[in-house]
């Protein structure tokens, strides 16, 4: 397991919180209450712990198959319906929805392999993450990665605690499947469009992980 880039300084200034805390703490609660003083200290290094936990990349077997349509992300699946598009596409097409709590991995990983032929940045709301408008109100990021097989929309969607998107992807670059392409900071959302002739292969609530679990096929 290693951790991600994008945890660096949060978890570095983390620390030093965690550090200027307990040393006040022993300084000066601990005279006073040892129990208490203990207490604070299991509670700061546990919340220091799932900071550097959430910025975990655990090694894993990807699912590399030119006919699957791959997980984006590790979570929940909580949407699959037939939806108009707000953007890029004019037809109907499948949407499946994976929700990331704050426990979950949060690397974001491309569904296939293909060029990246849109890429669009929303400003919006922080609704919950698994609010039906957060696809089209919250704050999020667009991108359709295509090849011959056909084309796939990918929404990273912020949520009420998710307050940074980062993407990696430019227009005219080129992705395997399963590369990472971005990271959604504490808890969030990513949409998938998929064509509506896909075979889906999962159902609501499955617990998916990213670049593994095949939602879908061509």
């Amino acid at each position: 397991m290693t951790i991600h880039k994008e945890g660096g300084v949060t978890i570095s200034l983390t620390a030093v919180l965690v550090s200027l805390l307990n040393l006040a703490n022993f300084s000066y609660l601990f005279p006073i209450s040892v129990v208490a003083a203990w207490m604070v200290f299991v509670i700061t290094v546990a919340f220091f712990l799932f900071i550097v936990s959430f910025f975990r990349m655990p090694n894993r077997t990807l699912t590399i198959n030119d006919s699957a349509i791959v997980a984006p992300a590790d979570g929940k699946v909580v949407v699959i319906e037939e939806v108009q598009p707000d953007e890029y596409y004019t037809e109907k097409r499948i949407q499946i929805s994976v929700f990331m709590s704050p426990a979950n991995v949060h690397v974001n990983r491309l569904p296939i392999a293909g060029n990246i032929v849109y890429n669009k940045y929303h400003p919006g709301k922080f609704l919950v993450a698994w609010h039906p408008k957060s696809s089209t109100d919250n704050e999020r990021w667009s991108v359709v990665i295509e090849n011959s097989k056909g084309s796939i929309l990918c929404k990273q969607i912020a949520g009420a605690l998710a307050r940074r998107i980062c993407n990696y992807s430019t227009v005219g670059q080129n992705f395997n499947q399963c590369d990472e392409y971005g990271f959604i900071k504490f808890g969030s959302r990513v949409d998938l469009l998929l064509p509506v002739g896909a075979k889906i292969h999962t159902k609501i609530d499955d617990v998916v992980k990213g670049g593994v679990t095949i939602l879908a096929s061509w």
